[in-house]
């Protein structure tokens, strides 16, 4: 890997790797989609067009195409690599897929093409995040989904996560700081559509193990500090 982008911090060869593991497509993808899905509420009819910004190395394809059946998917990466690589996916899985290199702050889609924006574990990458979000608000139809997956600074701004992964840790925000943004954005969503995982993955402390072996409760939401938020917002229909 070696590109060069002002607005997107590279991914480390660690990272790189781990991205492409079964623990990544089936534990934390898999669990994100479904749980965006639900978040979403009613089903937006099939057809129509998906964006996959931060498309990797293409495990979302399979997992985006059973879930919401778009009749168009767009893949978007920074990396030339990455891209290669999701090409390769989409062809293994039998997907037909269109995919563009070039950085979510300055997306090459025209304005309202888009009905569906994925944006899963990326926004944490990325140094212009109000660009990149401006990006998404513009491509997105009237009526429109953001369907919007982070990881928050108590989760990346642990040692683990530093030791083996590399971000822009001056953006890094807390999960109610994530949705501030979008709220300043114009995109609507209310509690229904919002969820805060606390997954073993995320709790860089302990990885859950306490909970998991029966040793304690979990703590409850409001007693903790968010690790992860997941957020299904609409673009309005009326502007």
């Amino acid at each position: 890997m070696n590109y060069a982008s002002s607005t997107y911090v590279e991914e480390t060869r660690i990272g790189f790797h781990f991205l492409r593991t079964h623990t990544w497509q089936h534990h934390v993808l898999r669990v994100a989609i479904n749980d965006l899905k639900r978040l979403a509420g009613e089903p937006p009819s099939q057809g129509g067009s998906l964006l996959d910004v931060g498309c990797g190395q293409g495990k979302s394809l399979r997992l985006l195409r059973d879930a919401f059946q778009p009749a168009r998917m767009v893949g978007l990466d920074a990396d030339p690599h990455s891209i290669s690589l999701s090409e390769a996916e989409a062809t293994r899985e039998g997907i037909r897929a269109e995919f563009l290199t070039a950085d979510c702050a300055k997306i090459p889609l025209p304005d309202a093409s888009i009905d569906i924006v994925f944006c899963h574990q990326t926004f944490h990458h990325l140094v212009e995040q109000e660009h990149a979000l401006a990006e998404f608000w513009r491509v997105l139809k009237p009526g429109g989904l953001l369907l919007f997956a982070e990881s928050t600074k108590a989760y990346i701004d642990t040692w683990v996560i530093r030791w083996f992964f590399r971000h822009p840790m001056e953006v890094q925000k807390s999960a109610e700081e994530y949705l501030d943004m979008l709220r300043k954005q114009g995109f609507v969503f209310g509690p229904q559509n919002v969820s805060f995982p606390y997954l073993w993955w995320s709790r860089s402390k302990d990885f859950g193990l306490l909970e998991r072996w029966g040793l304690r409760a979990p703590p409850p939401p409001g007693q903790r500090e968010e690790t992860l938020v997941n957020a299904a917002a609409c673009k309005p229909q009326v502007l």
